[in-house]
């Protein structure tokens, strides 16, 4: 009987003691806050360095806002550009992106992102991903923006490039999870872990050595970026419905220091009844800005705010982009505006000023002194820097646009090592930060294709640093 007693109880208290172990929090090296292109860039780094991650998503898939970047990813210097005859260098990538933030940017953080581009491109093609074709966004005094061969779409092939890689790796992705606090010590000095939250609502602890915040921004909570911006009431927005700031309250006791969070971009061209982002490389490839009245009225590659602001002082506060056959071919993009009957079609300019309610003698006189200035190769009405083409071969297309909310730059401060840093102006040790989540590499405005570039070059700077904390 004594036997049985004790077997009794010895069997009791193991249970106890596992009952016991499912409060305990589990245990990794790194967490990652975010599954867009900088939080899976930064799992996939850390863990080719010998680290356990464990990738944490709120939403019920992977992308982020970088599932819906178009245009490309910028990098100085590279393999692609010398194929294509395409001579850089790291100064004027720096030259351009510092010009592009009225020059008020973090000029060691904009160092380290170009001299970091063109190694981020060679990395994401080692995993397969295509970035032959090389061409000029707006704000760009050279050809270096790279994206899938024909222009398509860069969003729409990268995510599932970092995604195979993830699974490859086996790495701990854990979609609808949602971060929604740090574990940290009393003074906010130091942080160990995160407090997550379920679909279901269960709450749980993951403690760690390094948190990678890489949550992304807020352009999708108007009450956040018209707080910042008051003149943004009313914007429609580009953004992915998860991108709503969390990391602004996951980091709340801890006193992080925040950089130009009133800089918010509008994105100059986006279709005003679906929300849908037109690519910048559709005026990159040569198409032209039009208002109301069929008149050309700025520098279609001027930086994305100032072709904003030109664009709200038009008629109805919107404006056209005119291209014709040969720019459509030449970008695979367009192929989805063609599928979302977003684009406007016809065989002549004055028939597609008809159908756009543009006054036809005005928008074909527009285009052909267009077509006057491509031939001398000088625009000496607006200053234009680059003239793909003339705009002659039919058929010809017409889109109306407007600016809307597009990226965040400001956001948590971090330094060289993508440390967060506190207000007291020292590193919060084992909280690191990469992406849209972040700000100061970009100031007062960003340069198209820089927000890939900064996603893939900071995920990977903070992933390399936290694991020389964690897996030491």
């Amino acid at each position: 009987m004594k036997k049985v007693l004790l077997a009794f109880l010895g069997v009791a208290a193991m249970g106890a003691l596992c009952l016991f172990c499912l409060f305990l929090p589990e245990r990794t090296d790194i967490v990652v806050v975010g599954g867009g292109a900088a939080g899976m860039s930064a799992a996939i780094e850390a863990t080719e360095r010998g680290c356990s991650v464990v990738l944490l998503e709120k939403m019920s898939y992977l992308g982020g806002n970088s599932l819906r970047a178009t245009g490309g990813m910028n990098a100085a210097c590279t393999e692609e550009q010398k194929k294509n005859g395409i001579v850089d260098s790291l100064d004027s990538y720096y030259q351009d992106t510092m010009k592009a933030g009225h020059w008020l940017n973090n000029k060691k953080l904009v160092r380290l992102l170009v001299r970091n581009s063109a190694e981020s491109v060679s990395w994401l093609e080692h995993m397969g991903l295509d970035l032959s074709d090389v061409g000029r966004l707006a704000g760009h005094s050279i050809s270096r923006t790279h994206r899938p061969a024909g222009g398509a779409p860069i969003g729409t092939s990268l995510i599932p490039v970092l995604t195979g890689q993830l699974n490859k790796r086996g790495i701990d992705v854990r979609t609808e999870n949602r971060v929604i606090g740090l574990l940290h010590n009393q003074k906010g000095t130091e942080v160990f872990g995160v407090l997550t939250e379920t679909r279901e609502g269960r709450q749980y602890k993951i403690k760690a050595s390094a948190v990678i915040i890489a949550s992304g921004g807020f352009g999708s909570e108007p009450a956040l970026y018209v707080k910042m911006d008051p003149d943004l009431k009313g914007f429609k927005t580009t953004n992915q419905p998860g991108a709503t700031g969390d990391y602004l309250s996951i980091v709340e006791g801890l006193h992080p220091a925040l950089v130009d969070m009133s800089y918010i971009q509008t994105h100059p061209t986006v279709e005003p009844n679906n929300g849908v982002l037109i690519t910048e490389a559709v005026r990159g490839n040569g198409a032209v800005l039009v208002n109301r009245n069929g008149y050309r009225f700025t520098d279609e590659l001027a930086f994305r705010d100032v072709l904003s602001r030109e664009i709200l002082k038009q008629p109805e506060k919107s404006a056209y982009l005119i291209f014709d056959d040969q720019i459509r071919k030449g970008l695979s993009a367009t192929d989805t505006y063609f599928a979302m009957n977003l684009i406007t079609k016809a065989d002549t300019l004055s028939e597609l000023a008809e159908m756009l309610g543009i006054h036809p003698v005005v928008l074909s006189q527009s285009v052909q002194r267009y077509n006057q200035l491509v031939m001398i190769g000088e625009d000496r009405d607006f200053g234009r820097n680059d003239l793909p083409s003339e705009i002659i071969h039919a058929p010809f297309y017409g889109i109306r646009i407007v600016p809307a909310v597009h990226y965040c730059m400001g956001g948590l401060k971090i330094n060289e090592k993508a440390e967060v840093i506190s207000e007291s102006g020292g590193p919060i040790k084992g909280l690191f930060a990469a992406g849209e989540a972040t700000g100061g590499i970009h100031a007062a405005n960003r340069l198209g294709g820089n927000s890939l570039a900064d996603a893939i070059a900071f995920g990977r700077i903070a992933a390399r640093e936290a694991a020389s904390l964690a897996c030491r």
